[in-house]
């Protein structure tokens, strides 16, 4: 039998724990590596030139942002997020948000909202009716009897002016001329997109306008932590740090009233798996087929914004956070999705495969004096800042 030696042994010894050291560190490494110049298969399916076209006179782009941990595209057709690469528990890439592969599905789809800038109002207006300043407006209803996120033809059909001032940052403009889809004022609009070096995507919103007029400004980005075509998102955990929500009606415009979540499948102030109450008999799940509610933010700070939630994937160990100025957030779980669509993984728009989470002020806030209010009039500035932060178990 061959005789083992002290130093053979201390060597042993220091390979093991140099591994278990390594083990222990592999998130820091992860996290510090993530992101560098490597290509990833969805980079090599969304090609510029997919992209290349010209809508209304206007030429329309894809943009790539990246840092050392997260990779976006970004089409200024509808100010949209077409990818969102975040690194997984073990440091691979993974595509969280849903989108196509080119932009003739934009365009040809029926499912309009992908990852786009909404506006002018995010949300419903009931009947598409408001009054401001005793002049009562129309806008074109487009969900039922009800205006959604911004008429029948909102920001998410409109070429934005795009400048990228670096590698990270993506600029968009739209100025939206007096009286488009029924809202008063010309009102001008800057939307930032950035990659921040704490692994987040940020949405910097500013408007102006000349007259007096109402605003709502989100992004209809929708995810799955597991990635793009991975299957239901109903084991997803999520936590919203909201004790209230506002109910609905038949046609989902809120009633006015601000409901405590506790004691109804409304209450996510501690972990629950989005599916491990969705098929309870709830007159609210009822109207909206599930999870389609605002929810009313407490006000929990962090970073000087509302922590509004956090969401995990049950299979890559993504977590989201959400962070933003707004008092609202709106929780859908892809409750019309009805396989119509093909992504740009391959895979179809399945029922519940996919998210959102959408900060906002409150639905039909100009109909409803008891939410607060969405008016804005000249001389002042329009000025909310959103944050989709990412990391991982």
């Amino acid at each position: 039998m061959k005789r083992i030696t002290c130093s053979q042994i201390l060597v042993v010894l220091a390979l093991m724990a140099m591994s278990a050291c390594r083990d222990v560190n592999k998130k820091a490494i992860i996290s510090e590596t993530a992101g560098t110049n490597m290509q990833t298969p969805m980079e090599s399916t969304l090609q510029q030139t997919n992209f290349d076209t010209i809508i209304d006179g206007r030429a329309v782009k894809l943009y790539w942002l990246e840092n050392k941990n997260l990779k976006m595209a970004i089409t200024n057709y509808g100010g949209r997020i077409v990818a969102l690469l975040t690194p997984d528990q073990d440091g691979n890439y993974v595509d969280v948000s849903i989108g196509y592969s080119n932009i003739k599905d934009y365009l040809d789809s029926a499912e309009t909202y992908f990852g786009a800038t909404i506006g002018r109002v995010g949300n419903r207006i009931a009947k598409g009716k408001f009054s401001l300043d005793g002049t009562e407006y129309s806008v074109v209803p487009n969900n039922n009897e009800n205006a959604l996120h911004g008429g029948e033809n909102g920001f998410q059909d409109k070429v934005w002016d795009a400048e990228q001032p670096d590698t990270k940052t993506l600029i968009l403009r739209y100025t939206s001329p007096d009286m488009e889809e029924g809202f008063p004022g010309n009102l001008t609009v800057k939307v930032t997109y950035s990659l921040t070096d704490n692994r987040a995507v940020r949405m910097e919103y500013e408007a102006t306008t000349d007259k007096a007029t109402v605003v709502n400004l989100t992004n209809h980005t929708y995810f799955n932590l597991n990635g793009e075509g991975s299957g239901s998102i109903l084991n997803h955990s999520l936590q919203l740090y909201a004790d209230q929500f506002t109910p609905v009606d038949q046609g989902l415009i809120p009633t006015g009233e601000l409901k405590n979540v506790k004691g109804t499948p409304f209450d996510f102030k501690d972990f629950n798996t989005i599916g491990s109450r969705i098929d309870e008999e709830d007159r609210q799940l009822a109207f909206g087929g599930g999870y389609d509610h605002n929810f009313v933010l407490n006000g929990t700070k962090s970073n000087g914004m509302n922590h509004a939630a956090t969401v995990v994937g049950d299979k890559s160990g993504i977590v989201m956070d959400v962070y933003t100025l707004e008092p609202g957030i709106q929780f859908y779980c892809g409750n019309f999705m009805d396989s119509e669509n093909t992504l740009k993984s391959g895979a179809k728009d399945d029922y519940r495969t996919a998210f959102c989470l959408e900060t906002q002020h409150f639905p039909d806030s100009p109909n409803q004096q008891g939410f607060p209010s969405i008016t804005l009039r000249p001389g002042e500035v329009y000025h909310t800042v959103s944050e989709y932060k990412f990391s991982f178990r």
